[in-house]
């Protein structure tokens, strides 16, 4: 079941292996490329009162059908409370109290992020957000939003895809009604000026012309 939120992701990882700018995490003054292009894909658990996410790693990689069904499986046993990490991870910190949770936080992203640990015993896994960050609101009937970047995320671009609606578009002079996909970005410039993001755009807009050129 291949969905335009399943293209946006493609897309993404499509445009930031076309700016390898792109694909760095920061430590200190001094930006570190990552070893493979991973985008991660927001997922609504719990009946939609929770949030959490599967990352798809060397999206690149991968097909937009391939992508879709590894989501699919994934997000399927998150909601079912069948990802004993997840599950583990979620019981730990429901039992901290605040002030302690937000210290386990900042270690957490100390220790994947900043220091690219891989500590499967305590369910934490380095570089835990990827490349990018791929949310949708559409699926709500939302036209349309705003996704804001946290300090915990650690990465330079968020998209948000928002509902499929028709709408009045200019096409050779004349007006016309056409589905329209919307899509918003959030960057951090930190990571990335004008012309990273002119390129980017540029790629991401070519893959979603014609995806099947751009296919494995």
């Amino acid at each position: 079941h291949l969905t335009p939120t399943h293209l946006a992701g493609r897309a993404v990882a499509h445009c930031i292996a076309a700016v390898p700018d792109l694909n760095v995490r920061l430590l200190g003054d001094r930006a570190i490329p990552r070893d493979s292009i991973d985008v991660f894909f927001i997922t609504a658990v719990s009946g939609g009162h929770d949030l959490s996410g599967v990352k798809v790693e060397r999206s690149d990689q991968k097909s937009a059908v391939a992508i879709s069904a590894e989501l699919d499986r994934r997000a399927k046993d998150l909601k079912a409370g069948r990802d004993p990490e997840f599950t583990r991870t979620k019981r730990t910190m429901e039992l901290l109290p605040k002030p302690a949770l937000h210290l386990a936080l900042e270690a957490t992203v100390f220790l994947t992020e900043k220091l690219n640990l891989d500590m499967p015993m305590l369910a934490l896994h380095r570089n835990p957000f990827g490349s990018a960050m791929i949310t949708s609101v559409g699926m709500f009937g939302l036209p349309q939003g705003f996704a804001p970047l946290a300090w915990l995320y650690d990465i330079p671009l968020l998209v948000l895809v928002g509902e499929v609606t028709e709408k009045p578009l200019a096409i050779d002079g004349q007006v016309v009604v056409r589905p329209v996909l919307p899509i918003t970005a959030t960057l951090d410039h930190r990571y990335v000026d004008g012309w990273h993001v002119s390129q980017a755009m540029h790629a991401f807009r070519e893959y979603l012309a014609n995806p099947e050129k751009f296919e494995p």
